[in-house]
């Protein structure tokens, strides 16, 4: 069975923008016509709380619903700490191509577990190697099933700004992974210290699944392919000099290719604008993501009834076409051609 191409936005720095580009990318793809899955793995579920009204959160993160559905992620994995495989979770229809797997506060209480795993998936007997393997590779698995369910073209995993045990299992079940970066130094900062974790993780699960088998049927890959990086540009202001922000851009086509591909010294770097790893540029769209918050829809979809009116008008054009053009060009890099 072909497996649907997996999509994570990923950068251990956080307000680099990534929640909001995986939410307004998902929306943008399905206008495309690419069927997508969206699953929400960060504990601070975000994600969700953009796509979903408060009514729907209030129930979603009800205490007394819990036990009785399977409506988050972190319903679905629950019972993998009694031995048992995921349940597979109710998706909330956003879009009629673009479904949601909910996120939950309580995921994080899933992380000691997937970190034991990692440990039993190596040293453990062959009981003990199977389940950590089948916990490992729960998120892989249940969103392959919902998104063969929905008939997806793509799924899109949104994860924390960290290197924790719950973002390694998402990464191991990610073909393609996008890095968005500001530039600062601290942004700058996460992508060196990226590279490094995701050949860790490369390595680490190809040991795993060569001592396991093919017992458990199909796992996922682990290559963690990179395929660029987009830099969500800030507004300059008097006390951070133009030079020193170009600077800071001026860096990055040669720490994406050290630290992320592992290249070495290869030469003449392109400067940001003509870097083929640049996926874009992207505008902050500050004033415009105000009126999205409040409308719950992408800035790219508002009306004047949301408040686009004057100045906001024309930054809606801008945004949409900002956004086709990335997503055609993250489609085009990952091998997806829109409907």
């Amino acid at each position: 069975m072909t497996s649907v191409p997996t999509l994570t936005f990923f950068n251990n720095k956080g307000g680099v923008g990534k929640t909001t580009l995986v939410y307004h990318l998902s929306w943008m793809f399905a206008e495309l016509g690419v069927r997508t899955l969206v699953v929400d793995c960060d504990h601070q579920a975000n994600l969700t709380a953009a796509f979903v009204d408060e009514a729907a959160l209030s129930d979603l993160w009800n205490p007394a619903r819990a036990g009785h559905c399977v409506s988050t992620i972190y319903d679905a994995v629950r019972p993998l700490a009694r031995a048992e495989d995921f349940s597979p979770p109710k998706t909330i229809a956003i879009d009629p191509k673009l479904q949601l797997i909910a996120g939950d506060m309580g995921l994080s209480a899933f992380e000691d577990q997937l970190s034991e795993q990692w440990t039993q998936a190596l040293l453990g007997n062959e009981d003990a190697r199977e389940h950590a393997m089948l916990v490992l590779s729960a998120f892989w698995r249940m969103a392959q099933a919902k998104a063969s369910e929905m008939n997806a073209d793509l799924v899109m995993f949104d994860v924390a700004p960290n290197q924790g045990a719950i973002n390694q299992s998402v990464l191991i079940g990610t073909d393609h992974v996008v890095v968005p970066l500001a530039a600062d130094w601290l942004s700058l900062q996460g992508l060196r210290n990226l590279g490094p974790a995701l050949l860790r993780w490369r390595m680490g699960w190809k040991d795993r699944t060569l001592r396991i088998g093919d017992a458990l049927g199909p796992l996922p890959s682990g290559e963690i392919r990179p395929a660029g990086y987009i830099v969500v540009q800030q507004q300059k202001t008097l006390s951070r000099p133009v030079q020193a922000y170009e600077s800071l851009l001026d860096r990055i086509p040669g720490d994406y290719r050290q630290y992320l591909l592992q290249e070495k010294d290869g030469g003449t770097l392109p400067d940001i604008k003509s870097d083929p790893y640049c996926l874009a540029l992207l505008r902050p769209y500050h004033g415009l993501m105000m009126l999205s918050q409040e409308a719950r829809k992408p800035v790219f979809k508002l009306r004047s009834a949301d408040g686009a009116i004057g100045s906001h008008a024309a930054a809606v054009t801008r945004a949409y076409q900002d956004f086709h053009t990335l997503a055609l060009k993250i489609l085009s890099r990952i091998g997806i051609t829109p409907a």
